[in-house]
């Protein structure tokens, strides 16, 4: 079970056509399938009782804008009876849903509404789709590497209104001047006491 040949064989025998990879990590396997056969995948993790990972343990997003298929979806699973996990991964780009894996385990629904509302992860077959950790009407998705870093707007409670108003972000303080001829990066004049060492 641990070896990664005996894993290779149970899944391409299992799951004809659906995993593109698989690789060995110091950790555990990692496994790459075609996002329309994810859910096949998971079941067959979850259902074969030479595998038996029944245990869901996280769902990620991971974005590589410089890819066609920028989006990467990563589960962990773990095999309690085999004390084993496994990694499983698909590719998506910015318009392809993923198939939801709430029809075989419901804790996975929260996970994907954060992929979601992160960085714009669509699944289908989801039972509630929407954003989870940002505001309502929030612009854009902060964990994707083209989302700038001070956002589009600011939300801040404002006294005089007594109310929470959105404002385009200003920056309230100019970026810093580092001085770099400080001893922390290095000078060009000789620190007293160094004399011999930069000869």
């Amino acid at each position: 079970m641990n070896s990664i040949e005996n894993l290779s064989e149970i899944l391409s025998a299992g799951l004809p056509g659906a995993v593109l990879s698989v690789d060995a990590h110091i950790d555990m396997d990692c496994i790459v399938v075609k996002a329309d056969r994810l859910v096949d995948a998971v079941k067959f993790l979850t259902e074969d009782p030479r595998l038996l990972f029944v245990n869901f343990t996280d769902l990620c997003g991971a974005d590589y804008p410089a890819r066609e298929q920028r989006f990467e979806v990563v589960i962990h699973l773990l095999s309690p009876k085999h004390n084993a996990r496994v990694r499983l991964k698909t590719m998506v780009d910015e318009r392809t849903p993923v198939p939801s894996l709430t029809p075989v385990f419901p804790s996975a629904d929260w996970f994907e509404r954060e992929a979601y509302d992160m960085y714009g992860i669509l699944f289908t077959g989801h039972p509630d789709l929407r954003r989870l950790l940002t505001d309502y009407g929030f612009e854009g998705y902060p964990l994707r590497k083209d989302f700038p870093l001070t956002g589009y707007v600011e939300v801040r409670y404002d006294d005089e209104a007594k109310r929470v108003v959105y404002e385009p972000v200003k920056l309230t303080q100019e970026f810093r001047a580092f001085d770099f001829l400080s001893p922390w990066e290095g000078t060009e004049y000789v620190l007293p006491g160094d004399e011999k060492a930069k000869s």
